[in-house]
């Protein structure tokens, strides 16, 4: 949440064409009653890419499912692993763990509405739920509800005791556990994440399961995705260039400042890890930092920061 946006999203299909984008977390609430530009408005060039839903309640989740199927996205993912206090109160994410007939009543409505993938992101458990268990029974619900994609954090969310932030690190990692999920059910799509951060990594876990998520990494380095269309999808097309991507980005801000006055900061806070690894990658940060917060800042200071990077003869990955 607050990192997925509409400009991240715009600028990391960038770097890869073929990866799944991920919008964050918006309530079903939101999307029926809300400014839904503002809330879950993309461009086409993001495709493909999924909106991420929370709630529990049946009908309004089909509703902002119909909307989401009209708006053009091309999954809707159902949140079932966020442990913030807020979600819980408003009984939707992680604590969603210990009602897996609640989440398959929500897939089931879901489904009949629309004929787009529903999907369901959830966690090992929550709290002292047995993994073996409770990951077994919201997926089988779900799965009997006709739910075929399911992407694992391969951690358990503690919704007493740790903040949303030490959720992501804190428990343990538990990656056989979505391996054995897998081998019980394979005829499902079972996606892992949780601490993945590089395509080495990814690649091990794909001789496992169907697919991998990536979470912060993808945000903080976000460069290691330009080689993702290469390794993992054999795609001949050519090596995206940090400094083009940075012109692209300058095109796109232009754009977004002329039709609803959006301005530099929601797009360049996005870009800040685009030349970690590469000589003068901290006068970048620093350029932008300092810079694109101003009332005044314009697009091109994009272009001006990425002049401060040490460009080499061939291509950085």
């Amino acid at each position: 949440m607050e990192w997925t946006d509409r400009h991240d999203r715009y600028f990391l299909r960038l770097l890869s064409k073929r990866v799944r984008l991920y919008t964050e977390m918006v309530t079903a609430a939101a999307v029926i009653h809300g400014d839904r530009n503002r809330l879950i408005g993309f461009s086409d060039v993001e495709h493909p890419v999924a909106l991420q839903l929370g709630g529990s309640e049946p009908e309004a989740m089909a509703e902002a499912t119909r909307i989401a199927e009209a708006t053009g996205y091309d999954e809707v993912n159902i949140n079932v692993g966020c442990p913030s206090d807020r979600v819980q109160s408003g009984r939707f994410g992680a604590c969603l763990m210990e009602e897996p007939e609640t989440v398959a009543a929500c897939v089931a409505a879901m489904r009949r509405a629309v004929s787009i993938p529903v999907t369901v992101k959830c966690r090992l458990g929550v709290d002292d739920q047995d993994p073996e268990l409770a990951l077994d029974a919201l997926v089988r619900a779900s799965a009997d509800a006709g739910c075929t994609h399911f992407v694992v954090h391969a951690r358990k969310a503690w919704l007493q005791g740790l903040s949303p932030k030490e959720n992501r690190d804190i428990p343990p990692l538990d990656y056989d556990r979505v391996y054995r999920l897998k081998q019980t059910y394979p005829g499902l799509t079972i996606v892992i994440n949780g601490s993945i951060e590089n395509l080495d990594q990814v690649k091990h876990h794909l001789d496992r399961v169907d697919g991998a998520m990536l979470g912060r990494a993808a945000y903080q380095s976000p460069w290691i995705l330009a080689d993702a269309d290469h390794r993992l999808f054999a795609d001949t097309e050519a090596f995206p260039d940090r400094w083009q991507v940075v012109d692209q980005m300058v095109d796109y801000a232009e754009r977004r400042r002329a039709e609803a006055g959006t301005p530099l900061k929601s797009i360049s806070r996005h870009m800040l890890g685009l030349f970690q690894g590469l000589p003068g990658a901290r006068a970048w940060r620093r350029h932008l930092s300092e810079n694109a917060h101003r009332d005044d800042a314009k697009p091109i200071l994009l272009a001006e920061a990425a002049r401060l990077v040490h460009r080499p003869e061939r291509r950085a990955a």
